[in-house]
């Protein structure tokens, strides 16, 4: 545990939005902090940020640079939506039940949430809401959102999605995707960021940076031009265009550059692999009791059950979130920046925990 000015700092396993900024990242803003530039865009930061979407993501990616996700999810959503479209969605999904009700009362959109085992829709699930068409007296299904990674730590295979966009655009209907840890499935899928979104048929994208060695960059990027007419209005009114856009465009230009992005999700999934191993292996021998994986680790989390009252007692020395407090379930989340050491620290406080 190390102090600072501001207290002591607990290794942090509770989000991947706990961590600092990546120095590659940092440096870029730096860089982009020299004179003075055209404000909301005209500036050769994000027209190098244009360039280096198409570049990564396919000659029709159009980037829109915005301020958090939660922006980026409304501002995707209700550019792709006509006034009486509805969105379909996991129940799971940030956009249901993490958003503080936004793509509702900010974007006046109606969602369609579906339960599901593991946080991923299929063609199945959707059709539970994909129905209706030409009713007056029903919200018409006009989008699907999918998570990528799911709010469950699962992630959905390259064939997944493209069954979906197969299955819903035969229907008329876009899809899009919630990417705020996009860069983690790639990396687990071991693709990059065009084969994991515009080869599979994904309409819109809500590119994820802050969780993934950001400051304070999100973006929207649209993939088919003609699924979100109108954004750059729509990213107005909705309060995501930002003055000195410059800091965000250069941001995410670094995590786009030489799969840095990728890299720092690769890093973070390791040692999220590396930690479930390591309970694993305790609960084989003996020396780790009464803990139980929920869902499969793929990427950079992990859903666990412990034993009555060992939650608190790790919290003594690791921060980390409850899911699911009724069921003693919590999650455990590894950063870019995540240590072997704050690992394996962290392995042998659950051991001495659940088996004193």
């Amino acid at each position: 545990m190390t102090a600072h000015s501001h207290g002591p700092l607990l290794p942090n396993f509770a989000s991947d939005n706990a961590a600092g900024i990546h120095p590659d990242v940092l440096a870029a803003i730096t860089a982009a902090n020299e004179g003075h530039h055209p404000a909301y865009g005209h500036d050769p930061y994000t027209e190098k940020l244009r360039q280096r979407t198409r570049e990564v993501f396919g000659e029709h990616a159009v980037v829109h640079p915005v301020l958090n996700g939660t922006g980026a999810n409304v501002t995707a959503l209700q550019t792709m939506l006509p006034r009486w479209g509805a969105v379909i969605t996991a129940a799971s999904a940030h956009i249901n039940t993490d958003e503080g009700g936004a793509p509702e009362r900010t974007g006046g959109i109606k969602l369609l949430p579906v339960p599901t085992a593991d946080g991923k829709l299929t063609p199945e699930l959707i059709d539970r809401e994909a129905w209706g068409w030409g009713n007056v007296h029903r919200t018409q299904p006009a989008v699907v959102s999918i998570t990528q990674v799911t709010e469950l730590g699962t992630v959905y295979s390259l064939d997944e999605v493209r069954a979906l966009a197969d299955h819903i655009h035969d229907r008329g209907m876009l899809l899009h995707m919630d990417g705020a840890r996009i860069c983690n499935a790639a990396a687990a899928l071991g693709v990059t960021l065009r084969e994991a979104t515009t080869d599979v048929g994904v309409d819109v994208l809500s590119y994820g940076g802050t969780k993934n060695g950001a400051m304070l960059a999100e973006a929207v990027i649209v993939l088919n031009p003609d699924a979100a007419p109108g954004l750059d209005y729509a990213r107005k009114y909705l309060m995501q265009l930002a003055s000195k856009m410059r800091f965000l465009s250069a941001q995410l230009t670094a995590l786009l550059t030489d799969d840095l992005g990728i890299r720092n999700a690769r890093a973070a999934n390791a040692m999220a692999a590396r930690l479930r191993e390591a309970v694993a292996a305790g609960m084989a021998d003996g020396s780790i009791r009464g803990v139980g994986f929920n869902q499969p680790t793929r990427a950079n989390s992990l859903f666990v059950t412990l034993p009555a009252g060992a939650a608190e007692r790790l919290r003594e020395r690791f921060r980390f979130y409850d899911w699911d407090a009724a069921h003693r379930q919590v999650r455990w989340m590894c950063s870019f920046d995540t240590t072997r050491q704050e690992v394996d620290e962290f392995v042998a406080e659950i051991a001495r925990v659940t088996s004193g």
